[in-house]
């Protein structure tokens, strides 16, 4: 039975289906220009956090800059509650990464009426700029993002195993360094000398807590060793997870019969070039 036939009817009353369509399809010149004012939205409004957390211009423009605040936060709620009413299956946006993204960029605005500062939140508005491949019709940015989430899902057992092998190495280096070191040369606690051990394998060197004793540099200077060997790992892991699943995108790609033109959409039914039905993809 053909799917189409399958597929349930759109219930939704003309103007929300008129409207769903600037808001969610960016091919029409009304969609693409919402998208566009979406798009200098955000970045104003992520731009006015930043200003914000500046003390002299907070001092010298604090009321305009709340009052902006409060604008930017009634028209995305506004927008998100069209979103959800114009959404086919509002359920699906709201649990969509997009929805997710946009529920928690009006969020903060509102926390902070009860928890001054929570405001510094709505930074992760920057996240819903992500529209902006689809926007620009940039979809193999999109295609190779979805590579790299590939390659880290299929990596995802060996980071895990890769982390708890140096976990449980700089718990071991930590409990040394607070017999070796003691509270006197400032490791006052195996979570301090923990610590300690996570800055110095990690190259990052704070150098808020150093060894005095011969033994304890001796300890660190084989440390600090050992975390340029081990930063190399999950380089290496994550490296063969992207060149396998660039291979499995490789194998799965169809050429088009007529034109020769390589299809880099897997779900692709017709050619982008030419329009020529495409071999279904192989298993």
């Amino acid at each position: 039975m053909n799917s189409q036939s399958t597929r349930r009817p759109d219930r939704r009353a003309p103007w929300r289906v008129k409207l769903g369509n600037v808001i969610y399809n960016n091919d029409t010149p009304a969609g693409r220009a919402f998208d566009l004012l979406l798009t200098v939205l955000i970045l104003s409004s992520v731009l006015l956090v930043l200003l914000e957390s500046v003390s002299g211009f907070r001092a010298k423009y604090g009321p305009l800059l709340r009052t902006l605040e409060a604008t930017f936060a009634l028209l995305f709620t506004l927008e998100y509650l069209l979103r959800i009413v114009t959404a086919r299956h509002a359920s699906h946006y709201a649990r969509s990464f997009f929805g997710v993204v946009d529920l928690l960029s009006i969020l903060p605005g509102y926390i902070a009426l009860l928890v001054p500062g929570v405001q510094a939140f709505q930074v992760v508005r920057a996240l819903r700029l992500l529209r902006i491949f689809r926007i620009l019709k940039l979809a193999r940015y999109l295609n190779e993002a979805s590579v790299i989430t590939e390659a880290l899902r299929a990596s995802a057992a060996k980071i895990t195993v890769f982390l708890a092998t140096v976990l449980t190495l700089v718990l071991i280096i930590g409990a040394t360094m607070y017999v070796v070191e003691g509270p006197k040369n400032g490791y006052t606690s195996i979570p301090t000398s923990v610590y300690w051990a996570i800055v110095t394998i990690t190259t990052v060197g704070y150098g808020d807590i150093a060894p005095k004793t011969g033994l304890g540099k001796l300890i660190a200077s084989a440390t600090m060793i050992l975390g340029y060997g081990i930063l190399a790992v999950p380089t290496g892991i994550v490296t063969v997870g992207l060149t396998q699943a660039h291979a499995r995108r490789a194998a799965a790609q169809r050429t088009c019969p007529n034109c020769g033109q390589v299809q880099r959409d897997e779900e692709a039914v017709f050619c982008s070039r030419c329009g020529t039905p495409l071999p279904p993809p192989s298993p």
